[in-house]
Parts: C-alpha cells; structure tokens; sequence
C-alpha cells in the first residue's frame, strides 16, 4: 500500500504536511510517496525515508489555493496535485491526499480518473462526528453547488456504501436537509429528492432539520454541495470558538484547583466531547464516485489533522470502499 500525499497543498505545507506524513508512516506502518519540490522535501523528510519507507515524487510546480482549478489542472501539468492524482491512474499509489486547492483536486480527479459508471457527479462525504456507535456523514460537503434531484439520490446511495464499509452498519439510516420534518417541507429540489428516496431502497427516515445534524438522529445527511458546504463551515467555525473557549476555561480552572488542564478535561468528561467537535481528528473528506480513493484534507490542515487524513486513506483503502462503490447500481 503506498498512499500519494500532497507535500505542497494547505495553508502549512510542506512542513506540517511532512510532520504528518512521517507520523502516520511510523504509527500506521504505510509507505508514504511525498508529491512536491524535491530539494525541499529531502531535506524535511530525508533522514525518514530509508527506515519509513517513504519516497518523494518531485512536481516542481505548484497550484495555490486561490487560484482557478480548471485553469491551474491544465496549465500546471507538473503540479503536485496533478502528479498525485496520476498516481493513482496508474496504480502507483492506492490513494492520494491532499490539503491543497479543493477545487483543482476535484477537477483533476474527474479528468484524470474520471467517473465511475452510472455516477452523474461525485460528491465530497465529509465525517462531522467522530463516534463509531454513531456516525454522521454530511454529502454533498460542496463538491456540486448546483444539484438536480437524481444527483441527491445518488449521494445518498455513495453515502450508504461509505459508511456500510468503513463503519460496519448493515442499512445505514438517511436523512434529507431540510427546513422541516414534514414531506412537503423544502424548496422543489429537497421536495423531489424526497420522492426518489422514498422510493429507493435505501434506509430514508426522512427530513431532518439543522438541530439535528449534531444530534446524531441519522448515518447520513444529503444536501446540495452548496447547503453541505454552508453547514461544514458553520460547524467548523463553531466548534473552533468552542474548543477555543474551553481551552481558556480549563485553564482557568486548572489554575484553581492546581490541575493539569488535560487532567482536569479528561475527568469532567469533556476530552470525547473535544475530540468529536476537532476536524483534526478524522483528518479529511473522501470524494466519493471517481475512479480512486481521492482524501481532500482541510486547507488549514496540520501535522495532526494530516496524519489522520492518511489514517483515513488506509482505512478506505483497506475496506475497499472505491471497489464497493463500483460494484453498486446507479441507474
């Protein structure tokens, strides 16, 4: 298993990006190919390589995070994210991962793997709940900002196979975004998706509203890449201010009661409840109905959050979820 990663892409490359990448080599036993500049990254990762295993693919241009993705895939032939993804093309790695442009690894995975069969578009399926009793996946996360009613339906049919296999769920429940629980509640987009679901053979509960989405009352959650990408900020952002102030508060405490502030969090209960709200912890969103495991990280990605989008790729990998995928009916 060799798992391509973008040593170029995200706010902190390449040097949080390699400090990810070497803890995941060590802690889940993977080969690691790092795509970027070659000078840079032996003398980051060079003393790592032999005993790692680890190999470095020199790309020596690189898409910034700000710039047009169909204009940067094709004029940048020799971009990290664009030598990644051929890996995978070719078979030379199992997945490929990237914290870079979204946009562009989006654009270079449906031109260079392309789309499985029957797949209209490929979504994001990103994890915003870390807990295996009960996970939640949000898809479309905004790969598609403009969705017809079939192309819901099919991201609730990835969605069910993504979570079936990685999380062991034998009929995963769904849940449409809405703005009320009732069938006729939504605009004529969620409204017709309610139709096709209701008569999918699919797990479908229904509608469900923005209380729930933290409540856990469902697997999965179907939106349109624009709603989705709304809600993941929102969530994100939230939680980032959360955590933030209960880092001031526990220090604050701790000081108190002369506890170690980890100590202190970890006895009121609160270091699951950490851990559930940081995206660092699952790391990365899968793109989901391409031709191979694409792992799109979060843009301010660091060590610990790339480490987790690798643990992430092997997991997929290890499951089978792109093959799993291929083998289901989108007709």
């Amino acid at each position: 298993m060799i798992i391509a990663v973008d040593a170029s892409g995200g706010e902190y490359a390449p040097h949080e990006v390699v400090k990810g990448a070497i803890k995941a080599a060590k802690e889940y036993e993977v080969e690691i190919a790092l795509v970027g500049r070659k000078e840079i990254l032996y003398v980051l990762a060079g003393r790592h390589m032999g005993k790692l295993g680890m190999s470095i693919i020199d790309a020596s241009e690189v898409i910034d995070l700000h710039e047009s993705p169909v204009e940067a895939v094709r004029g940048k032939p020799d971009s990290s994210i664009v030598l990644g993804t051929n890996l995978v093309k070719d078979g030379l790695a199992s997945a490929f991962v990237s914290a870079g442009n979204t946009g562009a690894v989006l654009y270079s995975a449906l031109v260079n793997l392309g789309k499985i069969p029957g797949v209209e578009r490929p979504a994001i399926g990103c994890l915003i709940n870390v807990n295996t009793t009960a996970p939640v996946l949000l898809i479309d996360a905004g790969a598609n900002a403009e969705c017809r009613p079939t192309h819901l339906a099919q991201f609730a049919r990835l969605g069910t196979t993504y979570i079936r296999e990685i999380f062991d769920i034998s009929s995963p429940s769904i849940g449409l975004l809405s703005n009320g629980e009732e069938e006729k509640k939504g605009n004529r987009l969620t409204q017709e998706t309610y139709q096709l679901l209701k008569t999918a053979k699919l797990n479908f509960i229904g509608n469900i509203e923005g209380q729930d989405i933290s409540a856990g009352t469902t697997n999965i959650i179907v939106t349109d890449g624009f709603t989705g990408n709304i809600v993941l900020k929102t969530i994100e952002g939230m939680s980032t201010n959360w955590l933030y102030s209960l880092s001031q508060s526990g220090q604050l405490f701790s000081k108190a009661y002369s506890l170690p502030s980890r100590a202190l969090h970890r006895d009121i209960g609160m270091d699951s409840w950490s851990k559930r709200l940081d995206y660092r912890e699952y790391g990365g969103s899968c793109l989901l109905g391409v031709n191979g495991n694409i792992i799109i990280a979060h843009g301010r990605s660091r060590a610990k959050a790339i480490k987790n989008a690798i643990g992430l790729a092997k997991q997929t990998i290890e499951r089978n979820v792109y093959q799993k995928i291929k083998e289901e009916s989108y007709e």
